[in-house]
């Protein structure tokens, strides 16, 4: 017996709520894309937000940055406006969507971790419940077709390994 917020009826709420959440994620990666992204700027921002008696980035999160991302932020420039279309397409098709709200998820935190709040504590949470809804958010969309196919591609493939 399904739970009530995996029926098809909540799976049109959770279809709403996951296509809204991957326009968000879409719009904002686009306009990195063609507007030109530089995550340099908002990096330093975020290490000098790690001072003072109420930093907003704490300490630890600032040398990660300091260490890894400074370094780096030429792979930042990438993953960052292509991460968010990505994970914005996958949402809106329903297509990988479990590892697309997992990815949004992640970054909304690191959004967070660094100081930005905007708008990145309402996405987290919208992410969070439709991946505590499970098969609900993923029942109107390519998912709903996709994953038992992959099931039984990967089942037949492990059952001809054993024979």
């Amino acid at each position: 017996m399904k739970k009530w917020y995996q029926t098809p009826q909540a799976a049109t709420v959770w279809t709403i709520a996951r296509i809204w959440l991957g326009l968000q994620w879409i719009e904002a990666g686009w306009h990195k894309i063609t507007g030109g992204f530089d995550a340099g700027g908002f990096i330093q921002g975020a290490i000098a937000n790690a001072g003072g008696d109420h930093p907003a980035v704490q300490g630890w999160y600032a040398q990660f940055l300091q260490s890894f991302a400074v370094p780096n932020v030429d792979l930042f420039n990438v993953l960052i406006p292509w991460g968010e279309t990505l994970v914005g397409l996958g949402l809106i098709l329903g297509a990988a969507t479990i590892p697309a709200l997992i990815a949004g998820a992640f970054m909304n935190l690191n959004f967070m971790l660094a100081g930005t709040t905007s708008t990145n504590p309402i996405l987290y949470t919208v992410a969070f419940i439709l991946l505590f809804a499970g098969s609900g958010a993923t029942y109107w969309g390519v998912d709903r077709f996709l994953v038992p196919y992959l099931k039984a591609a990967f089942n037949k493939k492990a059952v001809r390994n054993k024979a």
